[in-house]
């Protein structure tokens, strides 16, 4: 299944999905150096989006975010690619910077139609994201 979206960080990802109904700060829910959730509230304590598709459906907090993305492109635990309902200036500067294809307003909320473990293709040229 093919689905429109918009790309907002040029680049084409593939991966595995890994879903987060909350919204996401990079300082402080994240933990750069693991790649790990570390926020306790988040369902997905714990688990790591370190070369995954990261779905969730906006950002919040700290302006620092996008430098933790970056760091976390240096340290080779960033997601792969990011996936937002409605993508905030923070996330699309943490992704600008750190090259990490972006893309949000799908036709579909993608918190519906993705699970996690799901596979996935998005490309951010075209702007569609393909479901395998």
């Amino acid at each position: 299944m093919r689905i429109r979206g918009r790309g907002i960080v040029r680049g084409i990802a593939e991966g595995e999905v890994i879903v987060s109904e909350s919204n996401i700060s990079f300082l402080g829910d994240i933990d750069p150096i693991t790649g790990k959730i570390k926020d306790k509230e988040n369902l997905q304590y714990g688990k790591s989006i370190t070369g995954k598709i990261f779905v969730f459906p906006e950002g919040r907090g700290s302006t620092v975010g996008s430098y933790v993305m970056y760091q976390m492109m240096k340290l080779n635990t960033a997601p792969a690619g990011i996936i937002n309902i409605k993508t905030e200036p923070i996330i699309a500067v943490g992704a600008v910077i750190s090259d990490i294809p972006l893309m949000d307003r799908l036709e579909k909320n993608p918190l519906k139609i993705l699970s996690d473990g799901d596979h996935v293709r998005m490309d951010c040229y075209e702007g569609w994201l393909e479901i395998y």
